[in-house]
Order: C-alpha cells, then structure tokens, then sequence
C-alpha cells in the first residue's frame, strides 16, 4: 500500500477502536479505562493478532493485511457493512495467488459479443472461476464489490457478497461446485491449489462446503440479487460454454422482460452512463 492509504487506514481503525463498547465483546469495565473504547493490545488479543502488528497498522508501517485478519478486525470492531467494505477498500488485502499456470484471454469475438450485450449483465469466467471481463451492466451490478477478480472470491470473502447474492447458499454451492470440477480437470494445477487453499484459511463457510459430499443432479443457480443503487433483482443465470476457448464460459444474467428487474437494470444502466 502507498503511505497514503496506509494513514487513512491507520486512522479508520483508530477511530473504530475509539467507538467500540467493551461491554459488547464480554470485557470487565472497572471504571480504571484511560482511553476510550477499547485499547490496542485488546484489539489485538480478540483478533489473534500479536500487539506489535496490529499497532503498526495503527501507525501506517504495517504490510498489507490478509483476509483473514481483516474477517477478525471486521468482528472484534463490530463493523457494519459499509464500514467493513471501508475497510478492505482501505487495506487492499493480500491474495494468496501467485503468478497463474497460465494466461487466460478472450476471443475477440467474444469480447464483440460482450460489448453488444446491453440488456443483460453478462460476463466471462475462467476455468478457476477468475473472472475475465465484464460488459458495462455487469461493471455496474458488480461496482461495490472490493474482491472482484474472482466469483469465489466475491461469494466468501468480500463483505458485499452476503448482501448482494440474496440466495447466497446457492450461489455458494453452485461456485464451490465449478471449483471442484476444475480440480478435477486439473489436479496439479497450483492456480486451482492456491485457490482452495486460500479460501480455506480465511473462510469457515468455504471449509465447510468443500468437506460436503458432491451434489447430485443439475447444478443450481440463485436468482435474487441486490444492487445498492437500484435494490433486489431477480434475474436468471444463462452459462454458455465458449467452444474456442474450453473452460470458459459466459455468463448472463437476463431479466425477465417488462417485470421490475428489468426496468432496474435499465435505471443501472442509466446510471453508469450519468457516471
């Protein structure tokens, strides 16, 4: 992080710290507390973190947290959703994923595609899910997500995920699902490794889905999405498998025409373009 960001994310996590209520997070308040709130080497136990790194990142001299750390800092502060989605802005977390097995591009025509695609949301996603590029409405429905370079990644780790796929469970299901046949296609791939390993250390939820038995039948998709700007939507999820690139995919998520989702992306639409 430049030292710029590191201030200000030095400055919000003081000012949270300032604003927690001890009584909330079962600590003893005798009446002795110099500061208000809760103080560093608190913040620091309760968040499994040693007081010397959680006090640098109060000072800006700190690395760039992980998810993991910013998921415990988020629950000691009692973050709100805005605030936590301030905060992983703020921080920028470290990825666990080094360089990739190999460089996914599309097809032009596929982009061509893409770009004439107005009246949908639609994207394309890699073989480990990486999301590749998206089309203007997809930009927009996807615009208050921090961790949008991977669908994965949106669902378990970003803060906006839980809000905005209204049938998270699902959506959960259906991505650790495509995960596990890229596995399969490709077991030494340190891509899809990296991956699983790193959505495991930082979220319970993943842990646990990746330890159920594989599903049978045909995969299911969520349908309900929220948007800040425009509210729910309930939108379909169309996959196209992209024959020249194998692996890929396209992804399109089509409102069903003259219902209220409709005339909310229309309004989104419209309003990326005022932006």
């Amino acid at each position: 992080m430049d030292s710029e960001r590191n201030h200000r994310l030095g400055e919000f996590l003081r000012a949270r710290r300032a604003q927690a209520q001890p009584q909330q997070i079962g600590l003893a308040v005798d009446g002795r507390r110099r500061v208000p709130g809760l103080r560093r080497e608190e913040v620091a136990r309760l968040a499994g973190l040693s007081p010397g790194h959680y006090a640098r990142l109060e000072q800006g001299r700190g690395p760039r947290p992980t998810h993991q750390t910013l998921r415990s800092l988020s629950r000691v502060l009692r973050l709100s959703g805005d605030d936590a989605v301030t905060l992983y802005r703020l921080a920028r977390p470290v990825s666990q994923r080094r360089r990739p097995d190999r460089v996914e591009r599309v097809n032009p025509d596929v982009l061509a595609l893409l770009n004439d695609w107005t009246v949908a949301p639609a994207y394309v996603l890699g073989w480990s899910l990486d999301i590749l590029v998206r089309n203007p409405l997809a930009a927009a429905l996807h615009s208050h997500f921090v961790l949008g370079d991977n669908l994965l990644r949106m669902i378990f780790l970003d803060p906006a995920g839980g809000e905005f796929f209204r049938d998270w469970t699902i959506a959960a299901r259906a991505a650790v699902q495509e995960l596990r046949k890229a596995a399969d296609q490709a077991p030494e791939a340190r891509q899809v490794r990296e991956l699983v390993g790193e959505l495991s250390i930082a979220s319970p939820d993943f842990r646990r889905l990746w330890a159920e038995p594989e599903p049978r039948g045909a995969m299911v998709h969520g349908r309900r999405f929220f948007q800040p700007h425009v509210g729910e939507l309930r939108l379909s999820t169309e996959v196209f498998p992209i024959v020249s690139s194998p692996g890929q995919r396209l992804i399109a998520h089509p409102a069903e025409p003259g219902s209220r989702s409709a005339e909310a992306l229309t309004l989104l639409g419209t309003l990326t373009v005022q932006r």
